[in-house]
């Protein structure tokens, strides 16, 4: 006899349609699941505000100490200026400071996308060297490169022959503890007295000066190396300064700015903004909404400059310069 037939029993479209679906996984444990890394970051947060808050409080009480008291009426946060020193900040001073802005801004944001980019949207060939293609942010970011040098060097140039160094470069050791002085009354939130149109505290003197004379100029001996302009058949120089020490450092210097200018703009608008704002934009030693203004219009030009700031624009700019291509 032939075996007995199977019985076959056909699933109900309805079944089988619902058997596709995956089920959702618990509410509770997505939840959890979803927000690990953020449940992660706030107790980091806490931690750190908590931290921050006993330092205060600590450095609030060292400063009751008598020790403390003499220290600070030894250093108390400045030295003094000679006294042929130039009181107030000239016009120039406001135009460069925009300028550096301007330029700085649109650095970081080039430098960033060269950093991060895997397929650039266009190239650029320079005239009778087309074999030294660039992808057009690089063309873009090192071309802000020499305008940000060229402005540099103006700004420096300018601070000596008006005698505005003093300002903001060190001329006596005692700098050093009456930054230390002022870092401690930062740290107590009994901020020092600020008033930057005479004098600046010798913590803002030290990171200017940083600032210009030695993280600017790594930027841009660094930025150098790794540009097409750098001698490639110079075996000496190439050893003495080898490419691998410019692309270790020109991107920390990038995040030193970063860093500087953030902590720069908090403190402006911290510490008095509508007096700060007119010391650096209207040139004027009162507090008025003038300087405020100005600093506004100087902040969508810049945000317009970020916005604008696309291959298509580049390109137009970059073909008065050489060739631009798609490959």
């Amino acid at each position: 006899m032939p075996p007995a037939a199977k019985s076959v029993v056909p699933a109900s479209p309805a079944a089988g349609a619902a058997s596709s679906i995956p089920e959702p996984p618990p509410t509770q444990d997505r939840f959890w699941r979803l927000t690990a890394r953020g449940w992660a970051g706030v107790a980091v947060s806490a931690v750190l505000l908590v931290f921050a808050m006993g330092a205060v409080l600590f450095t609030r009480w060292l400063l009751t100490t008598e020790l403390m008291q003499g220290f600070l009426t030894s250093y108390p946060g400045e030295t003094e200026l000679p006294v042929d020193a130039p009181v107030g900040l000239p016009a120039w001073l406001g135009w460069q400071h925009f300028f550096n802005v301007f330029l700085i801004a649109l650095i970081i944001r080039s430098g960033l996308q060269v950093r991060h980019q895997k397929r650039p949207p266009l190239y650029w060939f320079p005239r009778g060297k087309p074999s030294r293609k660039i992808s057009i942010n690089l063309w873009f970011h090192q071309s802000l490169d020499i305008l940000w040098l060229a402005n540099g060097v103006i700004y420096v140039v300018l601070l000596f022959v008006t005698g505005q160094w003093v300002r903001v470069v060190p001329t006596t050791w005692d700098v050093f503890p009456n930054a230390l002085s002022a870092l401690i009354q930062y740290a107590s939130l009994n901020w020092p007295t600020e008033n930057g149109w005479v004098n600046y505290n010798s913590l803002q003197v030290l990171a200017y000066f940083t600032t210009i004379f030695i993280a600017a100029p790594l930027a841009a001996i660094t930025g150098v190396r790794m540009s097409g302009i750098w001698p490639e058949k110079a075996k000496t120089l190439n050893r003495l300064y080898p490419l691998e020490w410019a692309r270790a450092l020109h991107f920390p210097i990038m995040l030193y700015f970063v860093a500087f200018i953030t902590t720069h703009v908090a403190l402006v608008f911290a510490t008095g903004a509508l007096r700060n704002l007119n010391h650096i934009y209207a040139s004027q030693d009162v507090v008025n909404w003038v300087g405020f203004l100005i600093f506004v219009v100087s902040t969508v030009v810049i945000a317009g400059a970020w916005i604008a700031a696309r291959p298509i624009i580049l390109a137009s700019i970059a073909r008065a310069f050489g060739r631009v291509s798609g490959r």
